[in-house]
């Protein structure tokens, strides 16, 4: 249970430093090439890859899809953070479970059932009431929430066609795609160096090195999790879910007094119980 806990605080915690970062003057493509460099570091001292496995006959076409996805949406959830708040594009991450499940439907012809479908329904309504704002504010970038929401989806998707490849360690398709990541960013960066004069500055290093211990920590205890509960994957799965958007939510409502109106409330609420709902039809239908 400790890894799990452990899990839902750095996953949070990526988004409070993001917060934060808006309080000084930091570009947010540093902060995400800075935190792929420790995320990089600490993934080979964690696992120590063996890249020799890494050959022609890895899925380079899913690993250079998630080096390029995983930077973008990134960018997309510190924009959200900026623009919705914490509490509300938690929830939207959070709900992106629904993406994968949905193209099983679809894509795959996995059978639903009716108790699945109402998750569905109900999820759908917790997303639209959590983004939605009152009238009167015109600066609803609902756009930001709901980019997170499907790119996170799509991402989850490849990660799962990954893990079907067992050949080849998890961990070490994990570094790989981490450093096509990296590699897509340096070059964005070095775009702003040379055609918009963009500087380095200590402070970008700091943020980004935050992110990626943080971000990090989140996939090695949520790993270590899965271990742990190996008899029962569908509690790491239900509690993260669950934590993260309870835990999202006070954070922004408590740290950074984020307002949030009966409808968001009403949708966090729907989030939850839709969540509980698909982990039941997973375990027992």
């Amino acid at each position: 249970m400790l890894f799990l806990v452990l899990s839902i605080l750095c996953s949070v915690t990526v988004g409070i430093i993001f917060k934060f970062s808006r309080n000084y003057k930091t570009n947010v493509p540093q902060i995400i090439s800075w935190n792929y460099v420790v995320a990089l570091l600490l993934c080979y001292i964690s696992f120590q890859p063996n890249l020799k496995e890494i050959d022609a006959t890895a899925p380079w076409h899913i690993y250079i899809a998630l080096g390029v996805l995983l930077p973008a949406v990134f960018l997309f959830l510190a924009l959200s953070i900026k623009q919705m708040g914490i509490a509300k594009t938690d929830a939207a991450q959070r709900l992106s479970l629904f993406i994968p499940l949905l193209a099983a439907w679809l894509l795959f012809g996995e059978a639903f059932s009716p108790l699945k479908i109402i998750a569905f329904c109900i999820a759908l309504v917790a997303l639209l009431l959590i983004l939605s704002k009152k009238e009167e504010n015109t600066n609803n970038k609902w756009i930001y929430p709901a980019t997170v929401l499907v790119g996170f989806g799509i991402i989850d998707i490849l990660f799962k066609q990954i893990s079907l490849f067992t050949s080849l360690p998890y961990t070490s398709s994990l570094f790989v795609i981490f450093c096509l990541a990296l590699l897509l960013m340096t070059i964005v960066l070095i775009y702003e160096v040379l055609f918009k004069k963009g500087q380095f500055n200590k402070v970008n290093f700091i943020f980004g090195a935050l992110v990626g211990v943080f971000n990090f920590g989140n996939i090695l205890f949520y790993l270590k999790a899965h271990k742990a509960f190996s008899e029962n994957p569908s509690t790491v799965f239900a509690a993260m879910n669950m934590g993260v958007i309870i835990l999202g939510s006070f954070a922004g409502i408590f740290l950074f007094k984020e307002k949030l109106s009966i409808k968001n409330y009403l949708g966090l609420v729907l989030a939850l119980i839709a969540i509980v709902l698909i982990v039941v039809t997973q375990i027992y239908i």
